[in-house]
């Protein structure tokens, strides 16, 4: 069998195979002499050879000086045989990229090595190529491959391009990214502004149930320790044990140092984990010392009930302090009708008459009545109600104050008329009608009971004794601008309904539906308060009596003065006012019902009071800070009962917004007054 030397390994050696069916690729013996038999031509050759030709010619051209080589391809033809062809550098086509092995390329030549092993897979064909490998190869066959580039200029441009927009999409999504971080750290940085961080410990990310129940689990640890020293304190005391008496004061002083004022663990001082062990030894040595379970409860008993009497004390005090706060007028409250007034007199204020005598006593318009002694309060309601109004040329106010206020009044509303509304100013001295011999509640003043209840502090009923009617005995409940409300007739004769307000409310929206309102043949139209059991008529009134419990039932359901629609003309038919005047005189002595003028509203509107929808009138803001703010938002009218008055400092800081904002702070006697938001 004749044999053939293989070329080199150095140079890059490249096989050709071609498949014609599905039969597996093998290796075979060649030969490279220069007489060499003839090949087995595949037919694929055959009819390409014109082309083949055309290309070697073409490879010439382009590289006359290039060495050829030869090529040896196998291929199974459609009978199965294997058959060999010889190919000549020449015969290749352009399209063909040679590599120089020389240029230092070793992932090439593995992938070279790699592919001539995956040939090698019949046992047949690797004796032969074991065979072959042991001859020597003739040093003529060495040839070298030619340096011919790997890219051609079109796929290098094709390359650089790619890298271009590679880059540029790079540059598109990190600005992307960009833009889109910005907005997401800016919504954080202003959350995290919002953040509380004044209450140390008790701040978590999560609702409010999650919270830690033992946060401050070390704190009622020791404020327990501190009751259990006390007891066993006095104790020991009661025994002569004077070092452990001793022991226990220090440690139970000690203690309340490090407590302070901590509601949590997190607030404690640095050494109050240390203050508490020492606390449960000194308590462990009293316990096993002077333990007596009847004496120890004797001893708690006792401390419970000091306590209570304590906190007694403390809420009788806190009423007191309420109360007098709620009565006493701010600095700048009592600034204000003091320049108004002298301004009034100066400067020739007082020779004015009262303008739109007309409209005063038009009945077709709407009529407000207001009865107060607060100047600010009172222009607030009637800015509040003028700025909300639909029409509010036709919109009547009827202001009426007492004596000491009226030149203040006047002089304000004169300087700082609303838009287009109309305003009345009366003095109550001036309606002479008023008197003790008509009115229950003047007669009521001049009786030496009243009096001494009122204006005498050692009486029985001061602070330390009845404070829960603290509130009932404040002078405002006798005054008759408070209870000028059952007059309405008598003050306004010409009027056929009115809407009477308190000087404590703030309107946000148009009232005027409230005069198109079917009242039932009612007299009085109001919002009712009660709420299953609160708010009703034994809330106010002694049904212990037999002539309340006579006459009214204590299911019956309150309302609330504050915004109510009188019709005037029903009101003079059923005669309200003598109703009124009569229970008034029946309870001379306090013991149908508490001072004020909702029990006697109660009483003399029974069963003569239209309920007006809810949305009209919300009330509380004076005392209840829970309220519900979109109902404050949609009513009509919001009410500040209660003693946090708007204008106070005890207000309800989340609800002063809605009283403030009607309040015109860059008016100049306000800028004198030092009142500012």
């Amino acid at each position: 069998m004749e044999t053939y030397p293989r070329i080199s390994p150095r140079p890059l050696l490249l096989m050709f195979v071609f498949s014609v069916l599905s039969c597996g690729v093998v290796s075979s013996d060649v030969s490279t002499t220069k007489g060499s038999r003839a090949l087995y031509d595949c037919d694929q050759y055959h009819r390409t050879k014109k082309q083949e030709q055309d290309i070697s010619t073409t490879r010439n051209r382009h590289h006359p000086d290039e060495k050829d080589i030869d090529i040896i391809a196998t291929y199974s033809d459609a009978s199965g045989h294997v058959r060999l062809a010889r190919l000549k550098l020449k015969d290749l086509s352009d399209s063909w990229i040679w590599e120089n092995p020389t240029n230092g390329n070793n992932e090439f030549q593995k992938s070279s090595q790699q592919l001539m092993e995956s040939f090698q897979t019949d046992s047949r064909f690797e004796d032969n190529a074991k065979h072959s490998k042991d001859e020597h190869y003739p040093e003529e066959s060495k040839v070298e491959l030619p340096r011919s580039s790997s890219m051609t200029p079109m796929k290098i441009k094709r390359r650089v391009m790619r890298q271009e927009r590679r880059k540029a999409r790079a540059a598109e999504l990190i600005q992307e990214d960009k833009e889109t971080d910005n907005p997401i750290v800016s919504a954080a940085i202003e959350h995290s502004e919002e953040f509380d961080t004044t209450i140390k410990g008790r701040y978590s990310i999560w609702r409010r149930e999650y919270e830690n129940p033992n946060s401050d689990s070390t704190l009622k640890l020791m404020r327990d320790q501190i009751i259990m020293a006390k007891a066993y304190a006095n104790i020991a005391k009661s025994k002569n044990k004077t070092v452990l008496y001793e022991a226990l004061v220090k440690n139970s002083r000690d203690s309340q140092q490090a407590i302070g004022e901590a509601s949590s663990d997190t607030e404690l001082h640095l050494g109050a984990l240390d203050r508490a062990k020492a606390m449960g030894h000194v308590l462990s040595i009293a316990k096993d010392q002077l333990y007596d379970c009847l004496l120890v409860a004797r001893k708690f008993r006792v401390m419970l009930q000091s306590t209570e009497d304590r906190v007694n004390i403390q809420k009788k005090r806190s009423a007191f302090l309420i109360q007098l706060a709620a009565k006493t007028v701010p600095r700048p409250l009592h600034c204000l009708p003091l320049q108004l007034a002298a301004d009034y007199y100066l400067q020739g204020y007082h020779k004015k008459g009262n303008l739109d005598k007309e409209k005063i006593e038009d009945p077709s318009l709407y009529h407000y009545a207001i009865f107060s002694d607060n100047v600010l309060a009172t222009s607030v309601v009637v800015n509040s109600t003028v700025q909300n109004a639909k029409e509010p040329e036709k919109h009547v106010f009827h202001i009426v104050t007492d004596k000491l206020n009226f030149a203040a009044m006047r002089m304000w509303f004169l300087i700082n008329p609303p838009s287009k509304a109309t305003i009345e100013v009366q003095n109550i001295d001036d309606l002479k009608w008023l008197n003790s011999s008509y009115c229950s509640v003047l007669r009521q003043l001049e009786s030496a009971r009243i009096k001494e209840y009122y204006f005498k502090a050692n009486h029985p009923s001061s602070l330390s004794v009845g404070s829960d009617n603290l509130k009932y005995r404040n002078p405002k409940y006798l005054s008759m601008l408070n209870h000028l409300r059952f007059y309405l007739p008598e003050v306004y004769p010409k009027l056929n309904r009115v809407l009477f307000l308190d000087d404590d409310i703030v309107v946000q929206k148009d009232l005027t539906p409230l005069w198109s309102i079917d009242l039932k043949g009612m007299v009085n139209g109001a919002v009712e308060t009660c709420k299953e059991s609160f708010h009703r008529f034994d809330k106010y009134l002694n049904f212990s009596n037999p002539l309340i419990s006579n006459n009214f039932s204590p299911e019956a359901c309150g309302w609330a003065f504050g915004m109510n629609i009188f019709d005037l003309k029903e009101w003079k038919k059923r005669n309200i006012t003598g109703i009124y005047h009569r229970w008034q005189d029946m309870n001379e002595d306090r013991t149908l019902w508490k001072l004020g003028t909702l029990p006697p509203g109660l009483i003399t509107f029974y069963n003569l009071t239209y309920p007006l929808d809810r949305g009209w009138h919300v009330l509380g803001l004076g005392y209840d800070p829970a309220l519900n703010l979109t109902e404050i938002e949609n009513a009509a009218v919001i009410h500040y009962n209660g003693n946090y008055k708007p204008w106070l400092n005890l207000a309800v800081s989340k609800y002063k917004s809605y009283w403030s904002r009607y309040v015109m702070f860059d008016n100049p006697y306000l800028r004198v007054c030092n009142l500012s938001e």
